[in-house]
């Protein structure tokens, strides 16, 4: 039997419950053709809830602490070890498309990047370069989200390819000029209805590029390895006309904040309500601010047209997907193609009163969606409940090839449980987030009942029971009465700290 074929498909900041099998809310007919051929897995979790460097786990199978890339901003070496070196030395052609966040929107002397402006605006340098690069031989990649300044890079030279030679009037200006009419709260832009052509959207290159690439494995005769990396429903939220306006705002159900629910977190919570907070004292030196510290105060009727149109991204997303899928099909692959889809992290649609992201480690903001698809060999039409970890997707890969793992590596190979015969491989997953180096660093311990949160430089913190709380609004940090839980769950913490510890180098003599 030839070697499987591995098609990691990734949306962007996606809560975890908008797949239409789960939420009548929402259609998404080609992800949910993708469950009913595979196994669902409901309690998959990010190891960090910012975009860089949780894609930078996914493919190198460790998590930030570890990696190097321990918030956005900052940049995966170049250096790095990643699944697709390995599989690339095993025969497989390595191929990304769509958006990749691996290096900082800055370029200075030790953190070089090619994803900044202007360097992401020079076509002539993306026309020549399309890797190797992070492990991939082959690229076509972007980085902007929606209406964004920052596009360009090879998803601009599709749009002039396409004749759209003036497609930088589709974007936001750069550098961005005074009184601008897109200027506001950042996930809640007015523009909600973009004027870009619905056929040159970013989803539909990341599909036509990602089939293209598909079919020149296949011609070559060569497995592949292709992640397919598209960037909605990331804010902000801005799509094409007939997804614009394809769900009524006044049928979503935006979630809620109970009154009193927050006096029991730690103070930056709270100050999320307030209308013009002070953060500064959250800020790390030189000035660079952290995701959601700002008001997340906004009109009930704004919110739901947000959200109508958060499912309308995810609309247009699904339907492109499913052009992957049919491809697979057409070229006689799909049997001997393992496909996953999930996203980097969630996402806030109102709950608990926040919007989009932020160190708030609620489970809309850990939890993802996550299915895995191999006729033959993961279950048709199940859900499991096993934990699941983006760490675990690259030992899982080189495992499904029939490749060694690293001691490097951090994850887990899942194979046994995506195919069933294993009830579960972790009881816990870990997700870190150090959003600066000291004034906001977190990690939170989630198993299949309880989950934890601690702060290194605070004796506040977060106790949930997740069986009898599952929308977390009851902390029991400091209940006297859950004194025992809490005294074990840290307990668990520090084990689970200590296991994480990779073995790069195996242990060959005495001494």
């Amino acid at each position: 039997m030839p070697p499987p074929n591995i098609l990691l498909i990734t949306s962007d900041q996606q809560h975890w419950n908008t797949l239409g099998v789960i939420n009548p809310k929402i259609r998404t007919p080609n992800l949910d053709r993708l469950a009913r051929e595979g196994t669902r897995f409901d309690r998959a979790y990010c190891p960090n809830p910012v975009c860089s460097p949780s894609r930078a786990s996914i493919i190198t199978g460790q998590y930030p602490s570890t990696h190097g890339c321990w918030t956005i901003g900052v940049k995966l070496p170049e250096t790095t070890r990643t699944v697709g070196h390995e599989l690339a030395e095993a025969g497989y052609d390595t191929t990304l498309v769509g958006k990749a966040h691996f290096q900082p929107l800055k370029s200075v002397p030790g953190s070089e990047s090619i994803e900044c402006q202007p360097t992401l605006r020079d076509l002539e340098f993306w026309r020549g370069f399309h890797g190797p690069w992070y492990g991939f031989d082959h690229i076509e990649t972007a980085r902007m989200h929606g209406n964004e300044s920052h596009a360009g890079q090879h998803y601009a030279l599709w749009l002039e390819e396409k004749g759209l030679t003036n497609w930088r009037d589709y974007f936001l200006q750069y550098p961005p000029v005074p009184n601008d009419k897109y200027a506001g709260p950042y996930s809640t832009r007015d523009a909600m209805t973009w004027d870009l052509p619905e056929p040159l959207h970013p989803s539909c290159w990341i599909a036509e590029r990602t089939v293209a690439n598909i079919e020149r494995s296949v011609a070559a005769d060569r497995p592949f390895f292709l992640w397919s990396s598209f960037f909605d429903p990331h804010p902000p939220y801005i799509v094409p006309e007939p997804w614009a306006s394809a769900y009524d705002p006044d049928t979503m159900d935006w979630g809620t904040l109970e009154p009193g629910e927050l006096e029991r977190l730690p103070g930056h919570f709270r100050k999320t309500q307030e209308g013009d907070p002070d953060f500064s004292g959250y800020d790390e030196p030189g000035g660079h601010h952290l995701h959601g510290f700002h008001s997340h105060r906004h009109d009930p009727a704004e919110m739901r047209r947000s959200m109508a149109c958060y499912y309308g991204m995810i609309g247009l997303m699904d339907r492109e997907i499913g052009r992957i899928l049919d491809a697979l099909d057409r070229l006689g692959i799909a049997d001997n193609t393992l496909v996953v889809f999930t996203t980097d992290h969630g996402h806030f649609l109102g709950q608990h009163g926040l919007i989009a992201k932020g160190p708030f480690h609620y489970e809309d903001l850990l939890r993802l969606p996550f299915v895995a698809r191999f006729p033959g060999r993961i279950p048709a039409g199940t859900t499991r409940a096993a934990l699941q970890s983006l760490v675990d997707l690259a030992p899982t890969f080189l495992a499904t090839a029939g490749l060694p793992v690293p001691g490097r590596m951090q994850g887990i190979d899942q194979t046994h449980v995506w195919n069933g015969t294993v009830a579960a491989a972790r009881d816990h997953v870990v997700v870190e987030n150090r959003h600066n180096p000291t004034r906001m660093h977190l990690r939170t311990l989630v198993t299949a009942t309880h989950k934890i949160t601690v702060y290194r430089d605070g004796d506040y913190g977060e106790l949930w029971d997740l069986a009898n709380d599952p929308e977390e609004r009851r902390n029991l940090w400091d209940d006297p009465s859950a004194a025992a839980l809490k005294s074990a769950m840290l307990l668990r913490f520090a084990r689970a700290e200590i296991g994480r510890e990779p073995t790069a180098m195996p242990r060959v003599a005495g001494a």
